[in-house]
């Protein structure tokens, strides 16, 4: 499977235009940390485009209820193993891990681009990201101690975990809308 079948995939599966956007912004920093560990680009993107195919549909059962469809697909193995590892089960595989660090740390950077007056991404730096992180209030359902938690399980310190996800979603704001 390439990334332009995946892409299909998703585009078919995904007819919000949040969770496509959201699909658009993990893609991008998978991208990135593919790059950063030295391994396929186009696997890794191709498991950040597909993360939440089933979503749509089967919120209540995401990402369980995809395996099977994308197993019928021939989907690889190991982009299906990082799919069901960015949900509640722990990661084991380093595309898994990375997975869910940046499915994770994506809403709460949107979240910190819609809260500025420009409403744009370009304007959101490291520090503010981090600033909004320490402010309960902000974006509450996000597990503060969750998105640590993922980003030391990668083995990449925090801050510049943001950094690699902020500086590939900023790449894309125009696809994004941000």
């Amino acid at each position: 499977m390439n990334y332009e079948e995946a892409h299909i995939i998703m585009k078919e599966n995904l007819k919000n235009r949040n969770l496509r956007s959201h699909s658009y912004a993990v893609e991008s920093a998978m991208r990135a940390y593919a790059r950063k560990f030295g391994d396929d680009e186009e696997k890794w993107a191709a498991a950040g485009i597909l993360h939440d195919f089933d979503y749509e549909k089967w919120p209540e059962e995401h990402p369980t209820r995809g395996k099977d469809l994308l197993e019928e697909m021939n989907v690889p193995e190991e982009i299906v193993q990082a799919i069901q590892e960015h949900g509640e089960i722990p990661a084991e595989s380093k595309m898994g891990k990375a997975l869910k660090a940046v499915d994770r740390l994506s809403g709460l950077i949107v979240a910190c681009a819609l809260v500025r007056p420009d409403k744009k991404l370009q304007s959101v730096e490291v520090k503010s990201v981090l600033k909004k992180m320490k402010d309960k209030s902000f974006a509450a359902q996000i597990d503060r101690d969750d998105l640590r938690k993922c980003s030391d399980d990668l083995g990449v310190p925090f801050e510049e975990h943001v950094d690699i996800v902020l500086v590939s979603m900023k790449n894309i704001s125009d696809k994004l809308g941000l």
